[in-house]
């Protein structure tokens, strides 16, 4: 469950000489001659007055150009071909009860949002041991919920499915009654970024939908989502699935003992940039275990961030990209954040543990 953080020219004219460039700079240029701009004198007699400019261009790559011009096509005609209706609440059913035997979070009868803790979660083997078992079995009911996405079928039916599937295995929804949250799943549709409250609409097909699932197990969080296609998907849309999926992996594959977090924007950002995505900086990935969201946070933007990882520790990254605008607009329901501009959404999660080579996906079937 992601955590909400309180938070290209491609030529100009610059007047001579060249203008200096930032030593970290990775783009190449292309620089002109100098050109030479008379302006004759309004006064007989004297001189024309000359100056000099120097044009600098940006160099994009080939492949950059060329997902440019072919992303600005797809918006072209998705706009020609389909006007998608945006998305509205539906009617919200009642909380569902959990059996007085299942341990709860402590933010639970609280009813407020907790204060993000500052402690890492840095594990033993025996914490590792619990927390595999709760993102273990937060990943299987993730699976099943996706079997469940269909045309037709409501979030709040599949808020009810997961809601069975969690309590059935000892375990307690943890979105249910953080910070007041009324479900036991987020599912966010279309131009929802996150934290979609499960409600009577009915998916459609064509829509997209992202299905959050937090297990509380033992005393530790598992925290998994995915990006599900709902029937039949037009092809632009898959792509946006199909890059943010790879942003998380390209993330993952950067972290290990002792790497950078900042890392993980630099990584995310490079690949979701060669095809126009946006990657959306209000909300983060975080430290989970015995606590649902603590320190690092996890910026999925380009960044300078300190703090490095550790060997032990788990933590999310969960990566938002979206077709258009990066700004959203939260519901005053207070959770259901969409895209300002109605552009669609999609978003990966995984839990991980930091190794000393590398990193430990928990959360994979």
């Amino acid at each position: 469950m992601a955590l909400k953080v309180p938070i290209c020219r491609l030529c100009w004219v610059s007047p001579a000489p060249t203008p200096s460039r930032d030593p970290g700079e990775r783009w190449s240029f292309l620089v002109g001659q100098p050109l030479k701009t008379s302006f004759p004198s309004a006064v007989p007699g004297k001189e024309i007055f000359q100056r000099s400019c120097v044009i600098v261009s940006r160099k994009l790559s080939g492949l950059e150009e060329a997902m440019r011009i072919r992303r600005a096509r797809e918006l072209q005609s998705s706009v020609k071909v389909r006007k998608r209706p945006p998305l509205r609440r539906g009617k919200v059913s009642g909380k569902l009860l959990v059996p007085d035997h299942i341990p709860r979070p402590p933010y639970v009868d609280s009813g407020l949002l907790p204060e993000l803790s500052s402690e890492h979660q840095v594990h033993n083997d025996e914490g590792i041991a619990y927390m595999r078992a709760a993102c273990e079995l937060a990943a299987h009911v993730l699976d099943y919920a996706g079997i469940l996405v269909r045309p037709s079928v409501t979030t709040n039916e599949i808020d009810k499915a997961v809601h069975k599937m969690i309590i059935d295995a000892g375990a307690y929804p943890s979105p249910l009654g953080y910070g007041g949250f009324p479900k036991s799943v987020c599912t966010s549709v279309n131009e929802c970024m996150c934290h979609g409250i499960p409600d009577s609409r009915q998916l459609q097909d064509g829509d997209i939908i992202n299905i959050d699932v937090t297990v509380y197990l033992n005393g530790y969080h598992g925290d998994t989502s995915k990006t599900f296609l709902c029937g039949n998907v037009n092809e632009p849309t898959k792509r946006l699935v199909k890059v943010t999926e790879e942003c998380l992996e390209r993330a993952i594959s950067v972290c290990k003992d002792g790497a950078s977090f900042k890392k993980i924007g630099k990584r995310i950002s490079e690949h979701a940039e060669k095809y126009g995505y946006g990657v959306v900086e209000r909300f983060v990935g975080h430290g989970v275990g015995t606590v649902f969201h603590s320190e690092p946070l996890i910026l999925h933007h380009r960044n300078d961030r300190s703090g490095c990882m550790v060997e032990g520790e788990t933590f999310t990254i969960e990566p938002i990209l979206t077709m258009g605008s990066i700004e959203s607009i939260t519901w005053d329901d207070e959770w259901t954040t969409v895209t300002a501009d109605g552009s669609r959404a999609a978003q990966f999660e995984h839990t991980i543990l930091i190794t000393g080579t590398g990193a430990e996906v928990l959360t994979k079937c």
